[in-house]
């Protein structure tokens, strides 16, 4: 009975593995062959000002004076990575904008759909890593006092996005133990902070300069205060990939060059015009303070709000590599590491060498008050 036993288990195993294999083939989305228009759903987050390259690309439509005449375009706001990568996977979507952890996760999910990370879209210190406290907590003196004061406290993250990774990070590192550690979106985290029922939350922009400007919560620290840093990755499905190489040129060719347009302050009024077109229940003031506003460097304001690296620096490299381990060790991800061929910046290296540009682009850095020019 136990060798029948052991022999059943090893035939569903064998016929779950067969099934899964059968439906990632038929998965397979027809992209046609290159130089024919091509018809793309782009998953982009207005929401995370880190990846507003997406935001540039839809209102500026760069893409259109690369990709093949007749292509179309649509794209699909997700309020948070995880959404966007679900739809990846799914073939809803075939190009993702999203932040750091979900953009690791969506890369180990090949028994479902082969996903690849493309493109680097910003990386930054508090744009995904942002503690936040309610408006009458302490008044503390320094940013590693405030990151003391979370033990026993209740925090809320989006879980499965960038800011679970950071807020875990930071616990594990300094010892901290929340006494509650809640799944909240960003719509949850804004009333529960109105109604007074958060300690705090790890929270992206421009949810948390809305939050600071509407007066319900605080920045204490950020990835800065801890040097730990966070990114956006532009993501790809591997069958778009492979059929159309020359799509994947297109999109980066017009992701350079939105990229570009984010880095001049003289578009940060535009951009922000942009921001506010796309998403709803924010003020200009907030979305322009999301990129571009000055924070006090003792709740972990930095001069530098943005990078933009374009391609794999090294730096976008160890993140993804530290960020990996972490992931395995509390067990988001089956594997210690990304597989080597998800991670491919062939495509980028030779849209910089081909244009005569040198990564990282640049970065986008806090500007004076007087800078904002729109509604108060």
């Amino acid at each position: 009975m136990n060798t029948m036993k052991r022999y059943l288990q090893l035939l569903a195993a064998v016929v779950t593995t067969a099934l899964l294999t059968g439906l990632a083939q038929a998965a397979e989305i027809d992209f046609g062959k290159p130089g024919e228009p091509v018809k793309l759903v782009v998953g982009y987050q207005p929401y995370y000002t880190e990846s507003w390259s997406g935001v540039i690309m839809r209102s500026k439509k760069f893409y259109e004076k690369y990709l093949p005449k007749g292509s179309t375009v649509e794209f699909q706001i997700g309020l948070q990575g995880a959404i966007i990568v679900n739809n990846l996977l799914a073939g809803k979507q075939h190009i993702g904008y999203y932040g750091d952890m979900p953009g690791i996760v969506s890369t180990t999910k090949q028994d479902v759909a082969d996903i690849r990370l493309v493109a680097v879209v910003g990386m930054g210190w508090d744009q995904c890593n942002a503690f936040l406290v309610r408006t009458d907590a302490p008044k503390f003196a320094n940013d590693q006092e405030a990151i003391k004061w979370l033990n026993g406290k209740t925090v809320a993250v989006p879980k499965g996005s960038c800011t679970d990774r950071f807020a875990q990070a930071v616990f594990k590192r300094a010892g901290i133990q929340p006494s509650a550690y809640l799944n909240q979106n960003i719509e949850v985290i804004t009333s529960n902070f109105r109604a007074g029922k958060l300690d705090a939350a790890v929270m992206w922009e421009p949810t948390t300069s809305r939050l600071i400007l509407e007066g319900l919560a605080r920045k204490v620290a950020t990835g800065f205060s801890v040097s730990e840093n966070d990114a956006g990755f532009l993501g790809m499905r591997a069958d778009l990939i492979k059929q159309r190489p020359d799509v994947v040129k297109a999109w980066l060719n017009a992701e350079l060059d939105a990229q570009q347009y984010y880095l001049d302050p003289k578009n940060a009024m535009e951009i922000t015009k942009m921001a506010k077109e796309q998403t709803t229940g924010f003020s200009e003031r907030a979305l322009w303070m999301s990129a571009y506003g000055t924070y006090p460097k003792e709740g972990g304001g930095t001069p530098t709000r943005i990078i933009l690296p374009f391609t794999f620096t090294p730096e976008a490299m160890e993140l993804i590599k530290r960020a990996a381990t972490f992931l395995h060790e509390i067990k988001s991800i089956n594997t210690p590491q990304v597989r080597p061929e998800a991670v491919m910046p062939e495509f980028t290296q030779a849209v910089l060498k081909e244009r005569g540009v040198k990564a990282p682009l640049g970065e986008i850095k806090q500007l004076p008050d007087s800078a904002y020019t729109g509604p108060r």
